[in-house]
């Protein structure tokens, strides 16, 4: 989950009065019965903002793990190497900590048709649209996820491990950046950074699409910066590892989208519903008898069997196509823009300021130039 909102001049003083603007607003906006849903996320994030510590305090604090202490030092260098290498924001983002308890931060709502891949939006003021609905409390996104299902609608309930709020708010890493390796804490810095970098109003799957490409060459680019760095000591463990991990992350969006086309493809017919619903579910089953024939080229690698193990569905397809759909004309265009982030970041400004329909012809005629001819 994501807040995005514009910053009138001269109103915000500090965290507090800027917490406080926003619910104004949203009451004047959209008067009381949806302030219960705004209620949420604004006490969400408060406790972050108030909780949270500088990360010298955690460092210096002998009741903390050695472990945490490690990753904290790994996340502060991927910082600065996306500050220094990557082009991406300094604004004193990522230098304090915060331990939420739980987790994951936050649980977003995904829903779609029963028979389509058009995720339903969600529109705030201020924020534009976005699809997805975020939660700080997991019960509260089921019950809302719930409501949707009864409305016939294919629902998916995910939990966020960050969000960004763009600059806003000085935002700090969290326990649930933590639990994972060094360089998937690097990849999450260097995504949640992207979105500092560069959003566009009502376009999820461009700012995912995005977000997803800087992580991926960001990561490309730590890896080789740590060999340089350290080179008596053997990487070729890591970078295996990277490569094999790559790997797989294509298999297994290749495996989604395979799906999510045959299935585009089902749902133009004209098929009764009922015969319709049934073809659907014998592909979401073929589609776990191929993921299991994957985890065999793996030698047995089992990282996504916590994702094969909810209930498919369209939402749960869509909310993948949303962070993966537009990586393949980034990474034209970063080829285009001779490789250099700024110039990147400029080409990629000028795309998002076109109006939505040439924004997304633009986006849909990159997809179609293979990756290494780009000119």
């Amino acid at each position: 989950m994501k807040f995005y909102f514009s910053k009138p001049p001269g109103l915000y003083l500090n965290a507090g009065s800027r917490i406080l603007s926003v619910v104004l607003m949203l009451v004047f906006l959209t008067g009381c019965s949806t302030v219960g849903y705004y209620s949420q996320i604004i006490s969400g994030h408060m406790r972050i903002v108030i909780g949270k510590r500088p990360l010298d305090e955690i460092v210096a604090d002998a009741s903390v793990d050695d472990k945490i202490k490690h990753r904290l030092q790994v996340a502060q260098e991927a910082r600065q190497f996306a500050i220094d290498k990557l082009k991406l924001p300094d604004n004193n983002s990522y230098t304090s900590f915060y331990d939420t308890g739980k987790r994951y931060v936050t649980w977003n709502v995904v829903a779609v048709e029963e028979f389509s891949f058009n995720p339903k939006k969600w529109c705030f003021p201020i924020a534009g649209c976005v699809s997805y609905r975020g939660y700080y409390a997991e019960q509260d996104a089921q019950s809302y996820a719930d409501s949707l299902q009864q409305e016939g609608l294919d629902v998916s309930v995910n939990g966020a491990t960050a969000y960004s709020t763009l600059g806003w708010f000085k935002d700090p890493l969290l326990n649930t950046m933590l639990a994972r390796s060094d360089p998937a804490i690097a990849a999450l810095l260097f995504h949640e950074l992207a979105h500092q970098q560069l959003y566009v109003t009502n376009d999820s799957k461009f700012n995912e699409s995005f977000a997803s490409f800087v992580e991926r060459e960001g990561l490309k680019r730590w890896q080789e910066h740590e060999t340089q760095r350290n080179p008596n000591q053997d990487n070729s463990r890591m970078t295996k590892e990277l490569d094999a991990r790559k790997a797989r992350q294509k298999d297994f969006i290749d495996l989604l989208r395979n799906t999510r086309d045959d299935l585009a493809a089902l749902y133009k017919t004209d098929l009764e519903a009922e015969i319709m619903r049934k073809k659907k579910q014998q592909r979401f089953e073929k589609m776990r008898e191929e993921y299991e024939q994957l985890k065999v080229t793996w030698n047995g690698y089992g990282g996504y069997d916590n994702w094969f193990s909810r209930k498919l569905n369209n939402a749960r397809l869509a909310s993948i196509a949303t962070y993966t759909d537009y990586i393949p004309a980034f990474q034209v265009l970063f080829e285009q823009s001779g490789s250099s982030f700024e110039k990147f970041y400029s080409a990629t400004q000028d795309i998002a300021d076109l109006k939505p329909q040439d924004r997304t012809a633009t986006m849909d005629e990159l997809v179609l130039i293979p990756s290494g001819t780009s000119q």
